[in-house]
């Protein structure tokens, strides 16, 4: 299917703007056709053969957008693994996924790759290491390498790796069928036209990012890419191109109204939406963007590694749902909410969310994680809290495993979150339940505070009294930061934030 896409894509939008890189590469439709025939040459001479497992550990670079086509070409199973893994977690994948390459950067961001990459293929054998930097990819003889052949509808072609919020990772298996299949109908509901000029600039290695490599081919739209974040560079370039959908969640967004704030004409003068992803979008923080940054805000969606993108927001929602919510089901996807008896939901009624659909993954690499993963019915459990409405918008309300049970009292932690973003004092925030020997779990607000903002305790116990929070409910504990640990998809790491302040 992705072979098809870029076939199709070059024909139609042969000179129109793919990829555009802040460090100076670029690539249109047409180019970006004959870069992968020439790079899985390269790969073919290097030894890359169908079905082969390649681990790739790489920047969002266009060589690294380029690679996932040359792999797919030769029909190899791509295992891509996010910048912030080291080497017990790359092991770990590599090991499990039964990787035959190993390909990453050398020395990049301060960290030596290729060192790791050398130490994990000692470590597990039989794997062949490419350390690569742009343009210095393997290339050869497009023109002689034999044509891409399609991949069945069942057949793995991706092992995506959960961020490893859990001891060890797990690996997703997708076919291009699954990932595939919710990139068109989210950029239908996002308003993605050909031409339109979509951020890129978190780890193309997400499944997220894969699934946008889709969207473009499918879509005809320019995507924006930067190797690493800067909230200056990176903001500077976006608004130099003319960004159409500036994505992808909270953090970028704050950063995005940072730089709003500096200046006196607009930032993204032909911005349509901030598509949001990761991680729910506190309602006040989509109520900024509207008034400073202009478009429809933040409209999101929700998914994750095994089911990515499962809901999402239209632009020409209701700006209460656009809010409040995560959009709703995406076509052919089945979602049912279930309650702790195991009866389904209500309209409205919370429960854990589970799922069928287009985009949901074949397995898991270890099968023995399979039979915990389905219900009865067949239905995914995502692990999720939320609420479906009667007219199918979905609001995320937590996580099974992120309710505070303080006093025996379940307390959601989003709840009191979203009133924290509402504090013009606070900046980010988020909250997590620590040990408490008298009630169970206290609930600990973890705040970076506004620029010559200060909070105490008391000061935010009040404030979120006064917008409706129940008292029972309020942070016993506050701890202020200077940054909140976050995970490339934008969520806050808590268990990191658990480990250093519940000691």
């Amino acid at each position: 299917m992705l072979c098809t896409l870029i076939e199709e894509a070059a024909e139609r939008w042969p000179d129109e703007p793919m990829l555009v890189s802040r460090q100076g590469d670029t690539a249109t439709f047409g180019e970006y056709r004959s870069r992968v025939r020439a790079m899985a040459a390269g790969l073919h001479d290097a030894g890359v053969r169908r079905g082969d497992v390649v681990t790739w550990i790489l920047p969002t670079w266009v060589d690294t957008v380029v690679l996932a086509g040359a792999l797919s070409h030769l029909g190899a199973v791509q295992n891509p693994i996010i910048g912030i893994y080291r080497h017990r977690e790359v092991a770990f994948c590599a090991r499990q996924a039964g990787a035959k390459f190993l390909i990453s950067p050398g020395v990049f961001g301060g960290f030596d790759y290729g060192a790791m990459a050398a130490d994990v293929a000692a470590e597990i054998g039989d794997v062949q290491t490419l350390v690569v930097a742009p343009g210095s990819f393997p290339t050869g003889n497009g023109d002689a390498l034999a044509p891409a052949v399609e991949p069945a509808p069942d057949e793995v072609r991706w092992i995506c790796y959960t961020s490893g919020t859990t001891a060890d990772p797990k690996g997703a298996m997708h076919a291009d069928q699954t990932v595939g299949s919710f990139p068109d109908p989210m950029a239908e509901r996002l308003d993605v036209q050909p031409g339109d000029r979509y951020s890129l600039v978190f780890p193309f290695p997400h499944i997220g990012g894969i699934g946008l490599l889709f969207m473009a081919l499918q879509r005809g739209c320019t995507h924006l890419l930067d190797e690493a974040v800067d909230p200056v560079a990176t903001i500077d370039f976006l608004s130099a191109e003319g960004c159409t959908h500036a994505g992808t969640g909270t953090p970028f967004f704050l950063m995005y109204l940072a730089a709003q704030e500096a200046r006196d004409t607009p930032l993204f003068p032909d911005l349509k939406v901030c598509p949001g992803g990761g991680a729910p979008i506190p309602p006040a923080l989509h109520a900024r963007l509207v008034n400073e940054l202009g478009g429809a805000g933040a409209v999101s969606g929700w998914g994750l590694t095994e089911a990515p993108e499962l809901t999402n927001g239209d632009v020409t929602d209701p700006n209460e749902k656009i809010a409040t919510t995560e959009g709703r089901p995406l076509p052919r996807v089945d979602l049912i909410a279930v309650n702790s008896s195991g009866d389904r939901c209500a309209p409205n009624e919370e429960g854990e969310l589970r799922v069928k659909g287009p985009q949901l993954m074949l397995g898991y690499v270890d099968a023995t994680l399979n039979d915990a993963a389905f219900d009865a019915e067949g239905y995914y459990r995502t692990g999720d809290l939320g609420v479906i409405d009667a007219e199918g918008f979905v609001r995320i309300t937590g996580r099974l495993k992120d309710i505070i049970i303080r006093n025996g009292e379940n307390i959601s932690a989003q709840e009191v979150e979203d009133l924290l973003f509402a504090m013009t004092s606070i900046a980010d925030a988020t909250v997590i339940g620590l040990p408490d020997a008298r009630t169970g779990e206290a609930v600990c607000a973890v705040v970076v505070t506004a620029s010559g903002a200060t909070v105490t305790l008391e000061s935010v116990q009040t404030a979120l009294v006064d917008a409706g929070l129940r008292r029972q409910a309020a942070p016993s504990r506050l701890e202020v930061v200077d940054a909140l640990p976050r995970n490339p998809a934008g969520k806050v790491q808590k268990r990191e934030l658990q480990q250093r302040f519940g000691e």
